[in-house]
């Protein structure tokens, strides 16, 4: 069996629409979003069998900055991928994939990433020959094919809080304008520098996901108001028919407490009701964190009910001088509260 590979980039202007069904973070759509993106550049790779495209797979170049602190974030992230169209080969497909990738970036980036959404062990043997490390993450993955069953399965404390949220006043709604989504982005913001210590993506992915995906079937902003006040929200891509995911969320939660409103929780309910409404089966939190380590989010998380899986990642260092002085520096800000 004889396969060929063409490789597609922003720089070469090239726009590829499949013609399948694909995940909304190895769609057009997204590469669209990251193409058009501050410190993202997308690069889809795809395999052919004569003419015909046999897989995908869709990477993203992620850096925080220009300079020096961009070389130690530089990252390759494959969400999702690779996709495979056809029943058998996958092995040897995806090592094609892999050998592509790796040449495409070669030292040009610290480390590459897979961040598995569906169970890809059987890949496994695969990764592991092009030395990729296999690493544990849990996700929870909540079933929305049902309102009263996805009701049922949350905590009781979290259907009060959802209870006393609306009627202490607060609404759900799609976000209007981009004066919204920007009051909603500042408010994530603060969270990510002052509580969560991870780097937020530029104002421009918002901005762009609101002109680009929001209102379509890949995406919405939902945001929670108070009155007139955006309190919070969430940024919800969509695979449609499928999964609606929780990419980032968050809420005013100290600031109406008082009131009895929870902010990030409405939200969360937001997308889980999107989901029920619009006929998508599934509710994605991508990602609760490493097994046998404590992490609050996955506490607050459990509660919305679910299933608890451990699709895992697949990692691979591509330089290792430049990857520990990176972990080292992101160790000390992340520490000092300054990422």
């Amino acid at each position: 069996m004889k396969y060929s590979t063409s490789t597609h980039t922003p720089q070469n202007q090239l726009k590829i629409s499949l013609a399948r069904e694909v995940p909304f973070f190895q769609s057009d759509a997204f590469f669209r979003l990251a193409e058009t993106s501050e410190n993202f550049s997308p690069a889809l790779f795809l395999v052919y069998e004569d003419n015909d495209i046999v897989a995908s797979l869709l990477a993203v170049w992620i850096t925080e900055a220009k300079g020096i602190k961009g070389l130690l974030s530089s990252r390759v992230v494959v969400y999702g991928g690779p996709v495979l169209y056809r029943q058998k080969d996958h092995e040897r497909i995806t090592s094609i994939l892999l050998d592509e990738l790796a040449a495409f970036y070669r030292k040009r980036v610290v480390f590459i990433q897979f961040r598995n959404f569906r169970d890809m062990s059987y890949l496994e043997p695969t990764f592991k020959e092009k030395d990729y490390c296999i690493q544990d993450r849990l996700n929870l993955l909540v079933d929305t094919h049902d309102r009263e069953i996805t009701w049922g399965n949350m905590s009781s404390n979290r259907r009060r809080q959802v209870k006393k949220s609306l009627d202490n006043g607060a609404r759900i709604v799609d976000a209007e304008s981009l004066e919204e989504v920007r009051v909603f982005y500042n408010i994530l913001e603060d969270l990510y520098r002052n509580r969560v210590h991870k780097p937020l993506p530029h104002w421009s992915l918002f901005k762009n996901f609101f002109e680009q995906i929001h209102g379509s079937d890949w995406g919405r902003i939902l945001l929670i108001k108070f009155k007139d006040d955006i309190i919070g929200g969430i940024l919800c891509p969509i695979t449609p028919q499928t999964t609606i995911f929780e990419w980032y969320v968050c809420g005013l939660d100290l600031e109406y407490k008082d009131k009895k409103i929870y902010p990030s929780v409405l939200a969360t309910w937001a997308a889980m009701d999107f989901a029920l409404k619009n006929n998508i089966p599934q509710f994605d939190f991508m990602g609760v964190g490493i097994p046998e380590r404590e992490y609050g989010v996955r506490d607050f998380k459990n509660r919305f009910g679910g299933e608890m899986v451990n699709y895992g990642r697949y990692g691979k260092i591509n330089n290792r001088f430049i990857y520990t002085i990176s972990e080292l520096g992101y160790n000390i800000l992340a520490y000092f509260g300054k990422i």
